[in-house]
């Protein structure tokens, strides 16, 4: 069987990722996995760089922090980022870098959300603070210091399956201001359907299988709740859509599976999958400099969508 291309430098981080010492986020435990994953930030991912506006925003249903390429600006829409890391870690200090890019790339405003997470809060206690902290951003509250027209739900992982959650409970009761486009990242957008990537890529590509059982475990959902499986709700009348996959990634063919059900359903998508890659891609650029053009050709994308919708 030939094997799969395997870009060069993810090649070369995947040697020290499967090597000795190696350890997943199953193997280690819930505090350990959390250091992990804040430790790898410095070792593999690009750092914040220079921003106008990066400060932390209070008087939401959860934490969030703002990020911002401009000290001053008109009305516009907004970037609502939330970070992956099975439900069970990160914050939005693991994503700083990631954030401050969307923000310079795409020239608008970026809220990170710090959504509850498993095990101390189990399902739905994410996908609720996801839902409440778009509708919050959407009044354009004082706090945040920014007249909003519009949202663009966006995150990684289990971040990019929040954006979908996001999206589906603002179609069916709008906040203030409409959804504009959504940009879901490798989201777990099929997670109650077992696919082929699972078994191809479970093992030996970052995520494993052994983890995403942890992170189910500790996340403790309901299989039938659409804020779980969000392919258990029709998906006509969502607005555009840019999904993102990952060619070598266990929950890569759940990502392609919405982006089929959402053509299906008449929903305007642009479906991105990159090629000899892997899942965590946005949070690995140091180690791993081709996910930047990944970045970048999705942020364009969207830069298309946006164009239209206020022309």
């Amino acid at each position: 069987m030939t094997q799969p291309y395997v870009r060069p430098d993810v090649a070369a981080l995947l040697t020290i990722a499967n090597g000795p010492g190696g350890k997943r986020a199953v193997d280690v435990g819930l505090v350990e996995a959390r250091k992990m994953l804040h430790a790898s930030r410095s070792l593999f991912d690009a750092p914040v760089g220079e921003l106008a506006v990066l400060r932390d925003v209070s008087g939401g249903p959860c934490p969030m922090r703002l990020y911002d390429a401009r000290e001053q600006r008109g009305a516009g829409p907004v970037l609502v980022f939330y970070h992956g890391g099975g439900f069970v870690l990160g914050d939005l200090d693991t994503h700083d870098p990631i954030c401050a890019e969307l923000a310079r790339l795409t020239g608008l405003p970026v809220v990170a959300v710090d959504y509850r997470l498993a095990p101390e809060h189990p399902f739905p206690a994410g996908p609720d603070d996801a839902i409440a902290a778009a509708r919050w951003v959407a009044g354009s509250p004082a706090e945040l210091g920014l007249e909003v027209t519009g949202l663009v739900p966006t995150g990684d992982s289990a971040g990019g399956t929040f954006s979908i959650v996001t999206a589906l409970a603002l179609r069916d009761e709008p906040a203030a201001v409409p959804v504009l486009a959504a940009m879901p990242f490798y989201p777990a957008a099929h997670p109650t359907k077992q696919y082929p990537s699972l078994d191809t890529f479970g093992e030996g590509y970052l995520l494993s299988r052994a983890s995403m059982g942890w992170f189910d475990e500790c996340y403790a959902p309901d299989r039938k709740d659409w804020r779980y499986d969000p392919l258990a709700k029709p998906l006509a009348g969502l607005p555009p859509m840019i999904v993102v996959t990952a060619s070598h990634d266990p929950i890569r063919d759940q990502g392609r599976a919405f982006a089929a059900t959402c053509i299906e359903a008449g929903v305007e998508i642009a479906y991105q999958e990159c090629g000899g890659t892997i899942h965590g891609f946005l949070n690995l650029r140091k180690a791993l400099p081709s996910a930047q053009v990944d970045l970048e050709r999705a942020v364009a994308q969207l830069g298309l969508f946006l164009d239209r919708s206020v022309a």
